[in-house]
């Protein structure tokens, strides 16, 4: 089954407190229904100093957001839903509101 949004879209948050805000999918985890998007829905984390980080504090981090509350960014700067297509002999997702292929 192909997926809908991959690493490396750029995508828009539909709901949540970064309602709005755009970003680049660095990490789509497929069995949670979820991605990450960089610079978007950052979390504080309270980390212990170790070897790798001798200081230790508060650090931020982007958590993973619902696959539902984000949608793809068209040509246009538009949210849109993703569709299929076969071309030739390959399977390519269309973006519905303009019917563009998506890259990737």
């Amino acid at each position: 089954m192909s997926a809908k949004i991959k690493k490396g879209d750029r995508v828009v948050v539909l709901a949540g407190k970064d309602k709005g805000r755009q970003g680049t999918v660095s990490k789509v985890l497929p069995k949670d229904s979820r991605v990450v998007v960089e610079g978007v829905n950052m979390v504080s984390r309270h980390t212990k100093a170790t070897q790798a980080d001798p200081q230790g504090g508060i650090k931020q981090k982007e958590a993973a957001l619902h696959v539902s509350n984000v949608a793809i960014v068209d040509s246009k700067g538009k949210p849109t839903r993703v569709g299929f297509k076969i071309e030739g002999d390959k399977k390519v997702r269309v973006a519905k509101t303009t019917g563009e292929v998506i890259n990737g």
